[in-house]
């Protein structure tokens, strides 16, 4: 295998749609039904609280990233500025999440296609979407920014459609319920049913669903002229995310009972189907699928170019870190893929709802490990150039400083902190906690006998 460099090939478009197409899966479709349910009609203050804990993470890596563009890039940084124990421990961590929650939309699409023919057991569409993926991935990452741009379009057009049709439904001029107004929306027990509390209780699972913006940096070292694309895309992203969250969510409780909300279905079906629009219902079964291949496809693309940066910075097998001729990181491809299958393996023989939502309440822990550490580098990196005078070489500079990077660290550290209160999600602390300092203290070792 003939080595390589990163070709930086991804365009504007590419870049903006890559991280959207990231955070826009699955556990959106699926996982909503669990925060609804959890926060009823308040779920879209937890969901506004995710956006400016989005826009703060943001803003700290563009700074990063113009400075620096690198491929996996927070954990360069999180080296550089922190520790490399600390990069040691948040890279495994970033990289375990995602080999482990790829092959759950890739679960969720099996399950959908198996919907529509039965006849083909739900592991075999399984299978076969993570070949696909994996086809993907190794074209030229001009090809892949395509194929993920194109996935991702699919993804917000949906959602723009579904928000035309449930105001129409909400303002009656559709459907057969007249005008609703605010009568579903504030119905069975209010804007709060179960109280304020669970909007803090449900942050966790609105930072998995958030959980993708951060691709951004890691396709840094691949991007034309990441000094203008980068904080544009930076800036575009975060504002989009929020409007494809906020919007559509807000319209959503508005037409469906909160307490019909469940995870084993996407809220948004169950809610054009309790208005007779079944065929549309069905659409958005099919958006489900696109949302999971394009999930799975950003989350293969940031695991790979996470566990390369691992191997060419002596934390992972240095046999990861090789390139092919295209400037591909086709081995870390390979085996990150092939844990996938494993896990896909795991899922096939027990396939419960639980186990989805302990899956996204590990995902929220190392993702916001992951986001933390982008803003605590931001931090250092900052007080390091004012120490030496430097702070106006930096072409890109976040607002607000520092008040922006701390309330994005202080706030993730509750989210983080909130999982002690709620039983089925203080489970993945077990794991979670381990799974990033086990790496840390292995890397201590090793560097230490060395």
């Amino acid at each position: 295998m003939s080595e390589s460099t990163m070709q930086r090939k991804l365009k504007h478009r590419h870049l903006q749609l890559i991280s959207i197409g990231g955070v826009i899966g699955s556990g959106y479709f699926l996982g909503t039904g669990y925060v609804i349910e959890q926060a009823g009609p308040a779920s879209v203050i937890s969901y506004l609280l995710g956006g400016l804990i989005v826009l703060a993470v943001m803003l700290c890596l563009a700074e990063l990233a113009v400075e620096k563009p690198l491929s996996g890039s927070f954990v360069v940084y999180a080296r550089e500025n922190i520790s490399a124990a600390w990069a040691c421990g948040v890279g495994w961590s970033y990289w375990v999440t995602w080999v482990s929650y790829v092959p759950s939309e890739m679960i969720a699409a099996g399950i959908i296609m198996n919907s529509f023919l039965p006849e083909v057991g739900t592991i075999w569409w399984a299978v076969f979407f993570g070949l696909i993926v994996t086809v993907i991935n190794l074209f030229r990452v001009d090809k892949f920014g395509e194929s993920e741009f194109w996935l991702s379009l699919c993804k917000i057009l949906a959602l723009v459609a579904f928000s035309i049709v449930a105001l129409l439904i909400c303002l009656g001029l559709i459907g057969e319920e007249g005008f609703i107004g605010t009568r579903i929306l504030l119905g069975s027990g209010g804007f709060a049913p179960h109280g304020y509390w669970s909007i803090a209780l449900t942050m966790v699972i609105i930072l998995v669903n958030f959980q993708g913006a951060e691709i951004i940096g890691l396709a840094a070292g691949e991007t034309a002229d990441p000094a203008r694309s980068i904080p544009f895309a930076v800036r575009n992203v975060t504002w989009r995310i929020i409007a494809l969250y906020i919007v559509p969510i807000t319209l959503l409780i508005s037409i469906l009972p909160w307490d019909r909300a469940t995870l084993t279905e996407s809220v948004f079906a169950a809610a054009l189907e309790a208005h007779g629009f079944s065929q549309l219902a069905a659409f958005f079964s099919l958006v489900v699928l696109t949302a999971a291949i394009s999930c799975s496809n950003s989350g293969l693309y940031g695991a790979a170019r996470t566990v390369h940066a691992l191997a060419t910075m002596g934390m992972a097998p240095r046999i990861l870190g090789g390139l092919n001729g295209k400037g591909i990181p086709s081995r870390a491809i390979y085996a990150s893929i092939a844990f996938c299958w494993v896990v896909i393996g795991i899922y096939a023989a027990n396939p419960h709802a639980a186990l989805y939502t302990y899956l996204l309440a590990l995902s929220g822990f190392s993702g916001a490990a992951a986001w933390i550490s982008i803003c605590w580098s931001q931090y250092r990196r900052r007080r390091t150039l004012e120490a030496r005078g430097e702070v106006s070489l930096l072409r890109y500079r976040m607002p607000l400083f520092p008040y922006v990077t701390l309330f994005g660290i202080w706030a993730q550290v509750l989210c983080l902190v909130f999982m002690i209160f709620t039983p089925e999600l203080r489970a993945a602390l077990y794991l979670g906690v381990p799974m990033l300092i086990v790496p840390m203290l292995v890397y201590r070792v090793l560097h230490r006998t060395r």
